[in-house]
């Protein structure tokens, strides 16, 4: 009679694991389904989503809160926030991976909405504020636009190149391909030393060459360049931790 109990119960636990293999995943549901009533959007987020927004929200208050410091320059700090805004989004971009991890619950969507955030914090928002700090001629603004493509394009090639990577014995990938773009948080670390000494608009270390000119350019944003270029980089491979 217990082996009957314990064939069954076996047998029953088979079929509960190819049930729920089977059971399509809400969200997978939701952004599926021709009518899935009203806010499925928010319905289909999984928490780890929306830890996500929270990166890309710091990133978007980031930016403005460039735009209002280039309306006041009299004022740092508004210039202060927008460098306190990224260190919070990588935070929330740490988080939401761990999350994910503990909750089993990562999507398609959700590296997605990873990438697209990181590109806002750690691309866009840098950028605009080493514009609003004072690096804002027309070289400079092509260099800095071209940082920003290049970690477009580096989360690009990882969303796509990321099952290729070597893996660890936990199934964990070894190493990253070129620069991660969070990494640009070191140049907003000099950029907040800037600030702290009063070295922005006309102040800005090195100053300008060719200055008058069309090719008018500030040296140090060659510093966005060399980290684009190694953001591009495939050889470049960086440990994950």
């Amino acid at each position: 009679m217990s082996k009957r109990n314990t064939g069954s119960n076996v047998i029953d636990k088979v079929a509960d694991d190819v049930a729920q293999k089977t059971m399509p995943d809400k969200q997978n549901r939701l952004l599926n389904d021709p009518n899935p009533g009203h806010f499925s959007l928010v319905r289909a987020y999984h928490l780890a989503d929306l830890i996500t927004l929270m990166n890309g929200f710091c990133g978007v208050m980031s930016v403005m809160s460039s735009m209002r410091y280039c309306l006041t320059p009299s004022h740092t700090g508004n210039l202060w926030a927008a460098l306190a805004f990224m260190p919070f989004g990588l935070f929330f971009d740490f988080f939401d991976g761990m999350v994910a991890r503990m909750r089993k619950k990562s999507s398609l969507m959700g590296a997605e909405l990873d990438s697209l955030a990181d590109l806002i914090s750690f691309g866009v928002a840098p950028a605009a504020c080493a514009f609003s700090l004072g690096i804002r001629t027309g070289l400079d603004q092509l260099l800095l636009t071209c940082f920003v493509l290049s970690g477009l394009a580096r989360l690009a090639r990882f969303n796509v190149t990321t099952g290729n990577v070597p893996k660890d014995a936990s199934g964990k990938a070894k190493y990253f391909e070129g620069l991660p773009i969070p990494t640009s948080l070191s140049i907003c670390g000099l950029m907040a030393y800037w600030v702290s000494k009063g070295w922005v608009q006309e102040a800005i270390p090195l100053g300008t060459i060719a200055t008058g000119t069309i090719f008018e350019f500030h040296p140090v944003v060659g510093l966005f360049g060399i980290h684009a270029c190694c953001m591009l980089s495939k050889t470049l491979h960086i440990p994950k931790i």
